[in-house]
C-alpha cells in the first residue's frame, strides 16, 4: 500500500462481481455486437435493430462493454477497441469469440461452483470433472471453439521445426483435438504425413478441419486413449499440445515413456503447456492456469519447466529446450533423445 493511501474494497468488489463481466462478454458475442458495430451499426438503436434486441438492453450492455474497455463511446455512437476489432469481430481472421462456447460452458463453470470442495479434496469433485468421458460432446465443443486461439501457437511451432521444405516427415499429433497443430505442420511441409490421435467425437472435428485446409489426403486418424492405443513408430515429430497438464507427474512420465518409444532416434517432441516461473505466481496467465486444473481435473497442474524437464528426463529424453512465446501464455518445449 502506498504511503498515505487507505485500502479500499474496490479490488475485492471487482473479483466478487467478475462473473458478471464474463456474462456481459458472452452475451455480446452471442448477439454479434462487435461484428455489427464493425459493419456500421454504431448506435443503440441501430444495434437493437441489427440484433433483434431491445434498445434498452443494448444500451446497457454496450455501456458495460465501454466501461470494460472493449468499446469506446462518443456521444451516442459506439466503436470497437483495437483488440475487440481484431479478436471479437466475426469477419476478422483472428476471431476468438467462439472460445466462450467452452470456457463459460456449464461443464467448465461447474468445477468452479465446487471450488471449495476441490481445494479440500486436492482435485476436482463431481461427475463432470472428476472423471473423463471420452464420448462427452463437451470435447467436440472444445475442439470447435478453441481452435482459433491455437493458430498463433501452431504457426510458431511449425515454423521452427527446421526441416527442408520438401521433407517427407512423419508426424504424430497426440490429443489432436481440433487438429490445428498437425494441420499447420502439413501446410508447412507438403510431403508430411500426419497421424492424429484422439477420441472418436474429437477426431470428427479434426477431420473436418483437415478437409477444410486441404490436407485430408495426408491426414490419418488413430482413435482411442493416448495411454492405451498403439501409437505407431518411427515418427520424426511427436506433438503433445496442451495435454500433460491434465495429469499427475507419475501418469505423465508413464505416458512420455510411450512417446519415447514411438520416436525416431533423431526425432523431436514438441510439447505446448502453460508454464509458470519457479515461484508459481508469475507470469499471471500461466500461474492462474493451475486453478483451472484444480477445478477441472483430479490431479492436473500447471507445471514449471523444471518439473517438466524432470518428467521428460525420467522418460529417457536427454535434452529439453524451453521456448516461451511472446505475448502468449502458452510455451513450447522441444525434447530429443
Amino acid at each position: 500500500m502506498q504511503e498515505g493511501k487507505s485500502p479500499t474494497p474496490e479490488r475485492i468488489w471487482q473479483l466478487i462481481t467478475g462473473y458478471q463481466m464474463s456474462a456481459a462478454l458472452k452475451a455480446a458475442i452471442e448477439l454479434t455486437i462487435f461484428t455489427k458495430i464493425a459493419e456500421g451499426n454504431k448506435t443503440a438503436g441501430s444495434l437493437a435493430s441489427a440484433t433483434g434486441s431491445a434498445e434498452r438492453g443494448i444500451r446497457i450492455l454496450c455501456d458495460t462493454l465501454t466501461v470494460l474497455g472493449l468499446l469506446t463511446k462518443n456521444g451516442s455512437e459506439y466503436s470497437l477497441a483495437d483488440d475487440s476489432a481484431l479478436f471479437l469481430n466475426k469477419n476478422s481472421p483472428a476471431y476468438m469469440g467462439s472460445m466462450t462456447d467452452f470456457i463459460v460452458s456449464p461443464q467448465q463453470k461447474a468445477g468452479f461452483e465446487n471450488l471449495t470442495a476441490a481445494v479440500r479434496n486436492g482435485g476436482a469433485v463431481g461427475s463432470e470433472n472428476a472423471s473423463i468421458d471420452p464420448e462427452s460432446p463437451m470435447w467436440a465443443t472444445f475442439a470447435r471453439s478453441m481452435a482459433p486461439m491455437m493458430f498463433p501457437s501452431a504457426q510458431f511451432m511449425a515454423s521452427g521445426l527446421g526441416y527442408d521444405k520438401d521433407a517427407a516427415i512423419k508426424v504424430l499429433d497426440i490429443a489432436a483435438g481440433h487438429g490445428i497443430f498437425g494441420i499447420t505442420v502439413a501446410q508447412h511441409y507438403p510431403n508430411a504425413q500426419i497421424y492424429a490421435l484422439d477420441w472418436r467425437v474429437v477426431l470428427e472435428v479434426a477431420q473436418e478441419n483437415a478437409e477444410k485446409f486441404g490436407i485430408a489426403d495426408r491426414y490419418h486418424k488413430i482413435e482411442g486413449s493416448a495411454f492405451e492405443v498403439d501409437l505407431g513408430s518411427d515418427y520424426d515429430v511427436v506433438l503433445i499440445p496442451n495435454f500433460l497438464h491434465h495429469f499427475d507427474v507419475a501418469t505423465c512420465e508413464a505416458f512420455l515413456k510411450r512417446v519415447y518409444g514411438s520416436l525416431k532416434r533423431d526425432g523431436q517432441v514438441l510439447t505446448s503447456e502453460f508454464i509458470p516461473n519457479d515461484d508459481r505466481v508469475s507470469p499471471p496467465g500461466e500461474a492462474l492456469f493451475s486453478l483451472i486444473m484444480l477445478a477441472a481435473t483430479p490431479a492436473g497442474d500447471a507445471y514449471t519447466f523444471a518439473e517438466l524437464d524432470s518428467m521428460f528426463k525420467n522418460a529417457g529424453f536427454s535434452n529439453n529446450e524451453h521456448l516461451p512465446m511472446a505475448g502468449m501464455p502458452q510455451h513450447w518445449i522441444v525434447s530429443r533423445k
